[in-house]
């Protein structure tokens, strides 16, 4: 294990399963023992980690094999969150913080292990592979249609013809979400054109809503994929922080 500084905090640095991890805690007179775990993309925009930190969140994060949430990375993350909660007494439900890919690891995390999330704060979630990276409807093809063979080698299928019979999309697993009833936070830009909102958030907004579930979105107009977040990140870390210590 090795120790360093991240943003001020300290961070321990380890493996777990094989995979690298991380561990970012809090000043301990402030923490209350809510985790919370980024799924994918650790150093990308961390001001949501960071301020979750001074609220006294330990934040935590293991690499995946890739950003298309093969099964064997969904249930190590399980596994990791599990390990944290036992071996630093922290709360055995982790907030999740899913951005773009991220997105749609956190929600085929919280549709097979809903025992271990608590909340999920979703920033342009990828929801469908059709729309992204693959590009068939109003979205660019990820990375000028590198994307498609991108998720192919990562899903370990040989077609196209294959992905469009592929069921454990993320927006497959809505129904699951939606019975554990696991509150929601959605952050995306109304002129996203990598991850279209409606091709891809709007079905979960959609499911939440008919249900009733806890959900709020906050779409900023004229915005594209990039930058993520809001410019004031209170409502985010606000719901998080409510929605987390709830359980």
């Amino acid at each position: 294990m090795r120790e360093s500084v991240w943003n001020g905090y300290r961070r321990l640095d380890f493996e777990f399963d094989g995979r690298p991890a991380i561990l970012v805690m809090p000043d301990q007179s402030r923490s209350p023992g809510v985790l919370a775990v980024k799924t994918e993309y650790w150093e990308d925009q961390p001001v949501i980690e960071v301020e979750l930190l001074r609220r006294g969140f330990h934040i935590a994060f293991i690499q995946n094999i890739n950003r298309w949430g093969l099964e064997e990375d969904i249930d190590r993350k399980a596994s990791f969150i599990r390990f944290l909660a036992s071996e630093y007494e922290l709360s055995e439900r982790a907030a999740l913080i899913g951005v773009s890919c991220g997105g749609l690891i956190a929600i085929k995390l919280a549709a097979r292990h809903p025992d271990c999330v608590s909340v999920m704060y979703l920033d342009a979630p990828v929801l469908n592979y059709m729309s992204c990276p693959c590009g068939f409807g109003t979205a660019e093809s990820l990375d000028r249609g590198a994307g498609i063979n991108e998720i192919l080698e990562a899903l370990r299928l040989d077609t196209i013809s294959q992905l469009l019979c592929y069921r454990e999309m993320p927006m497959h697993q809505l129904d699951r979400l939606v019975k554990h009833q696991i509150p929601v936070i959605m952050v995306a830009g109304d002129s996203d054109q990598v991850v279209p909102y409606l091709e891809n958030g709007i079905m979960l907004e959609e499911a939440y809503r008919e249900a009733g579930l806890t959900f709020e979105r906050h779409m900023k107009p004229g915005c594209d994929h990039h930058p993520h977040g809001l410019d004031d990140p209170e409502p985010i870390l606000r719901f998080l922080e409510q929605q987390a210590t709830l359980i």
